[in-house]
């Protein structure tokens, strides 16, 4: 049967982002008949996967719980990296600032995200330094105002990925191993039977033994109760700068950071390295913001951008100018404790949820795609994904 009319699978993925295009890999690399499907065509800059580059630590802040999962996106990404010839993960090295009165500064559910970390480098003997603010100062001289209270964790086998690049590779090797793609295709419900589960679409139905839902933003709106009334959206920005030289910036010189400048907030924020000066220098941070609509969410404007540059990156780096080359949006859908949803929906036992990553789960997906695939395929993950069920809400 050809691609074009092709109406059942196995398994059926929806979505085809960070987490979709991760699963129909892993579940076509074991022979499994899937289809995946997405409202647009990925890698996309619509949802919550693009922007060049990801974070990537193994000492995750936000817990414990996350580092095999990171730990095994490593390998998995090294694998891709050698079969397809494509670079997905730049070790930069990774550095997180901050001082002992801004360790208090919450950031994707973790209470104190710089005592965590190094609580969870040292369980997981991760390789890393400590560096005080004399050492900050000397090796990173990009960086202006350090106090002499910051100190410096730096993990240095880690960096950012690429998450086009990540997304196009394994979507490539997933058609390769025989799995169905369709693009432009909007699913607008799901419905489980007897028989197996109906994904009613733009594009028709399409019928399956199970459905993943990896959705992002739009998952709350497909799903129903309870993801309808535990969820958020909220719409973050990206910027890139022009610097006076990028020299500074390089991946052999510029670590990856996330820099507690204080204990508020709106201070703290994050940059990448630089390997094609055309494309500035990425300065991000994650927000509060309301919950919004995905598909009436405004692009970013040049106000925001000189905004952010004015409170967060003038003032604090060397070398970057206030000259936006380019702005831009993606969504974080959330959940009340920061943390993912790895379940299957309480009313469809056949429907499988995996969304909700809270603005920190690219750098896990290729490992939560294996982990997905191998529950639908062999019962059950070899990385205990239970912190991830839907009973912590009840």
């Amino acid at each position: 049967m050809s691609a074009s009319v092709k109406r059942s699978a196995e398994v059926v993925v929806v979505g085809l982002g960070a987490h979709g295009a991760a699963t129909l890999y892993q579940l076509a690399k074991r022979g499994v008949d899937v289809i995946g499907l997405d409202r647009f065509v990925p890698p996309h800059d619509r949802g919550s996967s693009h922007g060049g580059s990801r974070l990537t630590r193994e000492a995750v802040g936000e817990g414990a719980a996350y580092v095999p999962l990171v730990r095994r996106a490593n390998q998995i990404i090294a694998e891709l990296e050698a079969e397809s010839g494509e670079t997905l993960l730049v070790k930069s090295g990774m550095l997180i600032v901050g001082s002992p009165m801004t360790n208090a500064a919450a950031l994707h559910g973790a209470k104190d995200f710089l005592a965590t970390t190094l609580e969870v480098a040292a369980r997981f003997q991760i390789p890393h330094e400590m560096l005080d603010a004399v050492a900050l100062r000397r090796r990173f001289p990009q960086f202006l105002t350090f106090k002499d209270s910051d100190r410096g964790y730096f993990e240095p086998q880690s960096g950012y990925i690429r998450p086009e690049a990540l997304i196009a590779t394994q979507l490539a090797a997933a058609r390769k191993a025989g799995a169905t793609v369709r693009d432009n295709v909007i699913v607008t419900g799901i419905e489980q039977t007897a028989g197996g589960v109906t994904v009613h679409s733009s594009a028709g139905d399409f019928t399956a033994k199970r459905v993943v839902v990896a959705a992002g933003a739009w998952a709350r709106g497909l799903l129903g109760s309870p993801f309808d009334k535990l969820l958020t959206v909220t719409r973050q920005t990206l910027h890139w700068y022009e610097a006076e030289s990028y020299e500074p910036f390089t991946p052999e010189k510029l670590p990856a950071f996330i820099w507690f400048v204080t204990d508020r907030l709106e201070d703290y924020f994050t940059a990448f390295a630089v390997t094609d000066p055309s494309e500035g220098i990425k300065m991000v941070a994650s927000r509060d913001a309301p919950d919004i609509d995905p598909e009436t969410a405004a692009p970013a404007t040049r106000e925001e951008a000189e905004a952010f540059y004015d409170h967060n990156v003038g003032p604090n780096m060397a070398h970057v100018t206030r000259k936006v080359i380019k702005s831009g949006i993606c969504f974080y859908t959330n959940t009340p404790d920061g943390g993912f949803i790895i379940d299957n929906h309480p009313a469809m036992d056949k429907v499988l949820v995996v969304s909700a990553c809270s603005g920190h789960g690219f750098k896990h997906s290729a490992a939560v795609g294996e982990a997905v695939a191998e529950t639908l395929h062999d019962g059950a993950s070899r990385i205990d994904l239970s912190t991830f069920s839907l009973a912590r809400f009840a």
